[in-house]
């Protein structure tokens, strides 16, 4: 996988915004695999209202943001309500977040999030547009990419280094489990327990550890009086979907 864009196909372009978007959607036409098969991607028409690319193979599909310099901590995406919409219909695409550095002309890192990590404490809702704008009450969002797992966040390059294929298609299948749970409010507690063994930034851990996350927890769910009790359930789920080993004695160790 070569990482530089190919520059004179912005050759006839004036715009920096439709040069970058030409340069971008043709380097992820042409280099990336779909992560769900290992297969070829191809890219939709101009201006289909949801996805960028789909998998001939296994049909999966994929938008694409791009930005220059560093992704940060949120995307800035579209409509909120259209976006809650999306997140409880069978068509919200994964999403490629491709980060290039201008002045090389080169991708910096690219990635993809697997659509079944989207829930909606992950959209953040945006303040109405002024009275005085064209599209005056007009709610936008966010993506707030730090609640994201890092499980939910397969690289194909990361700092300028490609990943070898093999592993971006384990990384992709290891989650595949999440796409079973339909119900928004048990896969956040999924998501959050990923966050809080994240967290903890070590491949083996105790169970005290995580408790440690009560207070955070109880306040992402107030509703909850048994935050213990669901911390243990979290955890036994993700040991029964692979995704953890418990090795005894109140620890486990990541897959």
């Amino acid at each position: 996988m070569r990482i530089s864009f190919d520059n004179r196909l912005a050759e006839n372009y004036k715009s920096a915004s439709q040069k970058i978007r030409v340069l971008t959607k043709n380097w992820v036409d042409n280099e990336v695999f779909c992560p769900a098969c290992g297969r070829d991607i191809n890219h939709y028409e101009n201006n289909r209202p949801v996805a960028d690319f789909f998998c001939l193979n296994c049909k999966e599909e994929y938008e694409l943001k791009s930005k220059k310099d560093s992704i940060g901590n949120k995307i800035v995406d579209g409509a909120y309500r259209t976006m809650i919409e999306r997140l409880q219909s069978n068509n919200n695409p994964n999403l490629f977040l491709l980060n290039y550095d201008l002045k090389s002309l080169e991708v910096s890192n690219f990635f993809v999030i697997p659509k079944h990590f989207f829930v909606p404490q992950i959209i953040e809702k945006r303040k109405p547009l002024s009275g005085l704008a064209r599209r005056a009450g007009w709610v936008g969002c966010n993506i707030v990419l730090q609640d994201i797992p890092q499980s939910g966040k397969i690289f194909f390059v990361k700092n300028g280094k490609t990943k070898n294929k093999k592993v971006v298609l384990k990384n992709w299948a290891n989650t595949l489990f999440l796409r079973k749970e339909k119900e928004p409010k048990v896969k956040s507690w999924i998501l959050d327990i990923m966050n809080c063994i994240d967290r903890l930034n070590k491949n083996k851990f105790l169970l005290s550890e995580i408790y440690g996350f009560e207070k955070v927890l109880s306040l992402k769910h107030p509703g909850n009086q048994h935050i213990k009790d669901k911390i243990r359930q979290q955890l036994q789920f993700l040991r029964n979907k692979g995704y953890l080993e418990f090795i005894g004695q109140g620890r486990y160790r990541l897959i």
